[in-house]
């Protein structure tokens, strides 16, 4: 490291031991410290942790989507942003798990005790207590990408109300904000790199500038990471897929890497879309929708509008085999391509789908389907006839295609029997795999005496014998398996098989134990009382700011075994003679 870098990790460490964010560490594990540029140009320092995150199991907690983020801001005309400070380092760590958080420097062997950046889990589990703590304002007036904050209203009064709620629940869960960052108040806003407003969502400058001083790719990687940036905005660039087409062209394996004039022209082109993005509106779902789509052999592309605005631009390039479709076809699949993507905003609404009909007339005029719509209804014969006949009876994907194999093969017929077989509504709702789970077994403790625990059912069904007799009881003692059988009647009640059980049963056990004879005392609702005996023992427990006792209490009418751990002040105010009987024992004990 540099000098001025060196003199930088000193001086962060130093803050980060004051705050108790990080201490000393002799764990064998060690990763290397790196330096992120921030927007106010100073540096945070991050620590590399790829190789503890190739091992980490992953937190499948989802991140939601920007586009749904956006939709929920229709109508809103005030805005609000809070960034959290060090948002991460709000989050402590478990205890066993800090050692593996250890990272190297020049002035010794350090690991962090709260989430650092760079963990592979820390979004996660960040974006998971966000939500809990403003769960009752998601879509209302407050959205949460991560440590990020917006509040949202329609008027000034709603958004002095909202200010008010968001504040009071980050101050009840001690989160804290980052006052340089925030900002109140506004008709306008930056939020996740676009720029909201009453009139709807656009990119942000800022971020389009870092784009517009992209120098030309030398590397495939290079490509890969301008198209990412690129495509994060693609919803705002008609044909994105078409014009960006001879730079992905550049990302297959088996093309050689050649910057050709039409790559150049893709490269300035996307530019200067990004440059002169339109102002998307934000959709209203009580309204109806319109859907223009167009296809050509360099791919489909479509635009969501409403009220004669533009929602979402998408587009893709065609695949290898769809290359090979006729026209109508292509334009069919142009159509599919776009209820796909928008079937969040189509589905419930009505809309309207504008594309070439002259084409796709003929499918409707065609005396025969061509080879392609026979296979397609071949397949999906042969699927239902192997998965949904009497005499298949729903198999397992594994099973119906070790079955359809041998008879039968088409290209991708492995995945889309699994496909098929994941749709099914009847394995989703019958299957033991979405069942709730029983749990895990737990295994009975061997009896120390025979008689001492027994097992009984019923043999119910038989022919009456000459007593009337019509079933048989079966005892069986758990230890030595040795088995009674008691002639009984389906008409015996409780108390007549407990007559039974007295006389034929309990004379086989000699009584280990006595059983206590103080009366139990029975509410109306039949439960009994319960009341604590003495303190077993006692134990402390810390969080953030204050320090908690707990007492092992016996209960009446229950064993030492199963006394269980109770809160030292509940316990002590609903019932304070305990505690003065266990401290006059001590001091007995003592003398």
């Amino acid at each position: 490291m540099a000098a001025n870098e060196l003199a930088e990790v000193k001086k962060q460490l130093e803050e980060l031991k004051e705050k108790g964010y990080i201490r000393l560490s002799t764990s064998p594990w060690g990763a290397l410290v790196i330096f992120v540029e921030k927007k106010d140009k100073t540096k945070r320092m991050c620590v590399d942790y790829r190789a503890l995150n190739e091992v980490t199991i992953k937190n499948k907690y989802p991140l939601p989507r920007i586009d749904d983020l956006f939709d929920q801001l229709k109508g809103a005309t005030v805005f609000s942003k809070i960034d959290l400070r060090s948002g991460y380092h709000q989050l402590r760590i478990r205890e066993e798990d800090i050692p593996k958080t250890a990272f190297t420097t020049r002035y010794g062997v350090y690991e962090f005790t709260v989430m650092s950046f760079g963990l592979t889990n820390a979004p996660a589990f960040f974006m998971n207590l966000m939500n809990k703590v403003f769960m009752e304002y998601l879509d209302k007036f407050v959205v949460v990408f991560i440590d990020d904050i917006l509040i949202y209203s329609q008027s000034e009064e709603d958004h002095q109300h909202h200010l008010r709620l968001v504040l009071g629940k980050l101050r009840e869960h001690q989160l804290y904000a980052k006052l340089s960052k925030c900002e109140f108040w506004l008709s306008e806003v930056k939020f996740l790199g676009h720029v909201i407003s009453a009139k709807g969502v656009a990119v942000d400058p800022e971020t389009v500038t870092a784009v517009t001083d992209w120098k030309q790719p030398k590397t495939v990687t290079q490509i890969r990471s301008f198209l990412g940036l690129a495509g994060y905005y693609r919803r705002f660039i008609e044909n994105f897929s078409k014009i960006a087409r001879p730079m992905t062209q550049l990302l297959k394996k088996e093309e050689k890497f050649v910057w050709s004039p039409q790559c150049e022209k893709a490269f300035q082109t996307l530019k200067e879309k990004l440059v002169s993005s339109p102002v998307l509106i934000l959709p209203d779902t009580r309204k109806d929708f319109v859907v223009y789509c167009d296809a050509s052999r360099q791919g489909l592309g479509c635009v969501l509008m409403q009220d004669g605005h533009v929602v979402a631009y998408a587009s893709r390039q065609l695949r290898p085999h769809e290359g090979n479709y006729p026209t109508h076809d292509l334009e069919l699949a142009a159509v599919v391509h776009a209820l796909k993507i928008w079937r969040h905003y189509l589905i419930g609404n009505r809309c309207e789908i504008y594309t070439d009909h002259k084409s796709l007339k003929y499918i409707f005029t065609q005396s025969d389907l061509n080879l392609q719509q026979r296979r397609w209804e071949l397949k999906q014969l042969i699927l239902q006839e192997a998965h949904e006949s009497p005499y298949s009876i729903h198999p397992g994907s594994t099973k119906m295609y070790l079955d359809l194999k041998e008879k039968y093969w088409w290209v991708s017929m492995k995945r889309e029997i699994a496909e098929f077989v994941a749709l099914c509504d009847v394995c989703q709702r019958v299957k033991a795999e979405h069942q709730r789970p029983a749990g895990l077994l737990q295994p009975l403790q061997v009896p120390e005496w025979k008689w001492d625990e027994i097992g009984m059912d019923f043999i119910t069904g038989l022919p009456k014998t000459q007593g009337g007799y019509d079933s048989i009881w079966v005892v069986v003692d758990r230890l030595t398996k040795v088995a009674r059988f008691i002639p009984v009647k389906t008409t015996y009640g409780g108390n007549k098989l407990a007559e039974l059980y007295f006389a034929r049963i309990k004379c086989l056990r000699v009584p280990s134990e006595q059983a206590d004879s103080k009366q139990i005392e029975v509410r109306e609702d039949l439960t009994y009382v319960e009341r604590p005996v003495k303190i077993l023992d006692t134990m402390e427990r810390r969080t953030r700011n204050r320090v908690i006792r707990f007492c092992k209490v016996q209960w009446s009418n229950h064993a030492e075994e199963e006394a269980t751990w109770e809160r030292e002040d509940e316990l002590k105010a609903a019932h304070p003679d305990l505690f003065a009987s266990s401290s006059e024992s001590r001091g007995r004990d003592s003398v």
